[in-house]
């Protein structure tokens, strides 16, 4: 819904530009007065989310994409910079979306929900990034930093989901630990 704010501007022609300038970006209608000669304003940002801004998920997902052509080109230092990047993209993004889920219970259900949601998708994101860059180090012989890489992903995955049993295989054939994991067996709801 775009509101106009030139109505309630007109009553104002006896304000200097300045003031009705200053009154206008309170208001939100910087646009509106792009048109007056006197001053220059520079064109309003977008009040809309950052589709492509550095703190976003398709940011996350392009430095992935990098990541993962530098790692088939075999340029690990690229890989490691770009998943290091994508790992706090993410992590940031986790962080605010849960913050935000948790501003709107028992305020507004759907918003709850819809952020909640997105909290997931950035932390799984932000797991399999994880994973990689784990997997970098280990390419390179650099099992200490693999290692606490793929500690994390046990503890946010849990070793009964995908990535957390990759994530232990991991450390398996590092020789961390000795014995293999096959998963948990399928309990029967049969007594």
């Amino acid at each position: 819904m775009v509101v106009s704010l030139r109505p309630l501007l007109q009553p104002l022609t006896g304000f200097s530009t300045v003031s009705v300038l200053a009154l206008s970006l309170v208001a939100g209608a910087a646009p509106a007065l792009a048109q007056t000669p006197e001053v220059e304003t520079a064109p309003a940002a977008p009040v809309a989310r950052p589709a492509d801004g550095s703190l976003s998920i398709a940011s996350a997902r392009q430095m992935m994409s990098e990541a993962e052509a530098a790692i088939a080109d075999q340029d690990f230092a690229t890989a490691e910079t770009k998943l290091k990047a994508a790992r706090e993209t993410l992590n940031q993004l986790s962080t605010y979306y849960q913050e935000l889920a948790q501003m709107f219970v028992g305020v507004d259900t759907q918003i709850n929900r819809s952020n909640r949601e997105r909290a997931l998708e950035t932390a799984q994101m932000r797991d399999q990034a994880t994973y990689q860059l784990a997997l970098v180090y280990r390419a390179q012989d650099r099992t200490s930093q693999a290692v606490p890489l793929l500690m994390e992903i046990l503890r946010s995955q849990q070793p009964t989901r995908e990535l957390g049993q990759r994530a232990y295989q991991q450390l398996f054939e590092l020789g961390f630990v000795e014995e293999p994991y096959a998963g948990r067996a399928a309990s029967s709801s049969n007594p």
